[in-house]
């Protein structure tokens, strides 16, 4: 069953901390794969789920770094993965599939935002393949996985920049347009959220259900790209280098993943953009406030064209039974 697109008024908020995000769930037994889950809200949502039992596997680009940054958490393992890479994304999933036989929860929340112009060994442009097409191939591949786990969830991390534009489905690596590193962004964002759609709508026989989540502001690595210049004429940061305060910390940030990923009020939903731990209000496409879904990042029938996009690009073809 589809579910509406409006709030639940679930309690929470965007000050939720990460590890309240779960209401009590007791994860023992569950196993979660973050990717990502090794640095900014990743990384708190790594703990999170950890701390209420899961086993959590992180895959990352830099194993060296994740080593360091997951060495004192309990029930965290951690393998290498690079979502540029097709091939990296299936010996993983290989490498998982030979060792486990369920996926409870998926967290796709690794991403790169605002970068020049840089394409994969594809020709891919990069933010499209890294945070969208990584993850589509990541996410078929464990598919036996979620399946077998009866009920898992299925978090894809979109943004706000959802708003900026959704995906070109016509020229989806900038081949006869110039690249704009916000408008490349803003398509990745709009196919994350339209992803969750599309594997809600496949899962929902097999009781898997998939959220598309917009974690707040928060000031983690993902602005690496991003001069401090064009943070503060952006308002994220004043002259000082303070932080706007409607920014959060990673934990807030983290906090909506986890409850979509975890919490007894989404029993039986999917499909759905979510942010500070509820269900968003469906916005017009002009709105031009910082929450709220637009419509094309929450329409079936784009989610479909899209899905079949993913499939020609990745070669990688979804298959239910």
């Amino acid at each position: 069953m589809a579910t509406e697109q409006k709030p639940i008024n679930s309690g929470y908020g965007m000050r939720t901390e990460a590890r309240d995000a779960t209401g009590g769930r007791d994860l023992s037994g569950k196993v979660a794969i973050v990717t990502g889950g090794y640095s900014g809200l990743g990384l708190e949502t790594t703990k999170a789920l950890a701390a209420a039992g899961a086993i959590v596997i992180v895959p990352a680009r830099t194993p060296e770094k994740a080593q360091k940054a997951l060495v004192d958490i309990p029930n965290v393992e951690q393998a290498a993965l690079d979502l540029a890479d097709p091939a990296s994304i299936d010996v993983f999933a290989g490498g998982f599939l030979s060792r486990t036989k369920k996926l409870d929860i998926l967290i796709n929340n690794a991403a790169i935002m605002a970068s020049p112009l840089m394409r994969d060994a594809r020709g891919y442009e990069a933010q499209f393949a890294t945070n969208h097409l990584g993850h589509f191939q990541l996410s078929v591949r464990l598919w036996p996985a979620l399946k077998a786990a009866n009920g898992a969830r299925v978090v894809a991390l979109s943004s706000i920049g959802h708003r900026i534009s959704p995906p070109d489905l016509d020229d989806p690596n900038f081949e006869r347009t110039e690249y704009n590193k916000w408008i490349a962004y803003g398509r990745a964002k709009s196919a994350n959220a339209l992803f969750a759609i599309g594997l809600d709508q496949r899962g929902q026989a097999h009781n898997v259900r998939a959220f598309a989540v917009h974690p707040g502001g928060i000031m983690t690595d993902l602005q690496r790209y991003m001069p401090e210049e064009e943070q503060r004429a952006m308002g994220w940061i004043d002259e000082n280098g303070v932080v706007n305060e409607r920014f959060k910390t990673p934990s807030q940030g983290a906090a909506t993943s986890v409850w979509c990923a975890t919490n007894a009020q989404l029993d039986g939903m999917g499909g759905v953009y979510c942010e500070d731990c509820d269900i968003a209000v469906a916005v017009p496409g002009d709105d031009k406030g910082f929450s709220g879904v637009r419509p094309w990042a929450t329409d079936p029938a784009l989610a479909d064209k899209l899905w079949a996009l993913s499939e020609r690009m990745t070669g990688v073809r979804f298959d239910a039974a």
